[in-house]
């Protein structure tokens, strides 16, 4: 079996897996996967940033209709996809919102494996630059034989140099976990 074929069976074996499966079925079958892909980033989005929105899918003190009701008007409000806004609405119908960034995760690693890509997550102290996210995906494409898209994350305790994550294969390049592997054989 190729790593696709293992992440995408990895990705239905959850109940995230199995929901981002459903929609993404739904998504390829209305030629929505776009659309909704960009609608689950935007709900990613507001998850990290709003910690109301964040606090509705983790409250299992919201009943059913009211959770419904909510993201029915969030779903309007953030002018998502009708496939989306659905999905919402069947995870708050099933008492299940709290799966919704698993949800939409899974859905981005469905749609990376069927354009052929796999996605890396990065991790850097500071900002990558284009010229640095582009040189960086060309290496790592170099590496694995498909194309990677590169999702960013900015965390400052690192110090400096990145951490590389694909699949389950850490590259950890940080100055953070240098400096603490010399501080252990200095120990030593």
């Amino acid at each position: 079996m190729d790593n696709s074929s293992g992440n995408q069976a990895n990705v239905q074996a959850s109940l995230a897996g199995r929901y981002a499966t459903a929609l993404f079925d739904l998504a390829r079958e209305s030629k929505a996967v776009d659309k909704v892909e960009a609608s689950l980033a935007t709900v990613q989005k507001a998850l990290t940033e709003s910690a109301d929105f964040r606090s509705l899918t983790t409250n299992a003190s919201v009943s059913r209709d009211a959770a419904k009701n909510a993201v029915a008007a969030i779903a309007k409000a953030m002018k998502l996809d009708p496939l989306t806004a659905k999905t919402l609405g069947v995870l708050a119908d099933n008492r299940r919102l709290a799966e919704t960034g698993a949800v939409a995760k899974a859905f981005a690693a469905l749609a990376a494996a069927q354009r052929g890509e796999v996605t890396a997550e990065v991790t850097s102290a500071h900002a990558l630059s284009a010229a640095q996210s582009k040189a960086l995906a060309a290496k790592l494409k170099d590496r694995v034989g498909r194309d990677v898209a590169i999702k960013s994350k900015i965390d400052p305790t690192i110090l400096g140099g990145l951490t590389v994550k694909i699949g389950s294969t850490l590259i950890d390049n940080s100055i953070k976990t240098r400096l603490n592997t010399l501080a252990q054989a200095m120990k030593g």
